[in-house]
């Protein structure tokens, strides 16, 4: 068999969001599935994983939404199949807050506030601490319980937060909860590009 694809996975894919994940991932040279992107997630777990397995190379960034969907929606359901493919290496998930309340949440191992810093509590939609739970509340978050991430990273709305994550900031809360995750799986992060490298999006 081939090599697993590596993929970070993240819990958002409204037009915002994608775009600070393609931003995100030209400043990193990694691939971003900009198809992934929807509110909800438009494409099945297999069609998913048959886009990721057409990259150039890796890691690979994909977006999973559910739109707020209280069950296991659309995205879960895609987040679930990639997690258990053969031939995907899942290095982590970025866990995206919202103001929903009708999600049991999800533990995370480390979360990324607005203002870049890294705490050991979950935070809320704006990037800010929520050391009042256990748990990041988000709508397309609550599988993640159940499935076996190396790294869960918690973050507030990307390429939002009041502005601190937008394009005009290089959306630095969102690439560094991308080199979190690649720092604590594979031990080093690609060099940083201020305005972003190659055109680093598939399709």
């Amino acid at each position: 068999m081939d090599t697993p694809v590596r993929v970070i996975l993240i819990t958002d894919g409204d037009k915002v969001a994608r775009r600070a994940m393609e931003y995100a991932a030209s400043r990193l040279s990694l691939r971003c599935i900009s198809a992934s992107a929807g509110n909800p997630t438009p494409l099945s777990g297999a069609e998913l994983v048959e886009l990721i397995k057409q990259a150039a190379y890796d890691p690979v960034l994909v977006m999973v939404d559910d739109k707020g969907n209280p069950g296991q929606g659309p995205g879960e359901t895609a987040l679930a199949y990639i997690c258990m493919h053969a031939e995907i290496q899942v290095l982590g998930a970025i866990a995206v807050a919202s103001n929903t309340r009708r999600a049991r949440g999800t533990p995370v191992d480390i979360s990324v506030t607005r203002d870049g810093r890294v705490i050991q509590a979950p935070v809320d939609k704006d990037g800010l601490p929520d050391y009042g739970r256990m748990l990041l509340q988000g709508d397309t978050v609550d599988v993640l319980r159940d499935l076996h991430v190396p790294v869960v990273v918690g973050i507030g709305d990307p390429g939002k937060m009041d502005g601190a994550d937008c394009l005009d900031h290089g959306c630095e809360v969102t690439t560094k909860a991308i080199m979190e995750i690649l720092s604590r799986t594979l031990g080093q992060v690609p060099e940083l590009y201020e305005r972003g490298g190659s055109n680093a999006t598939h399709p």
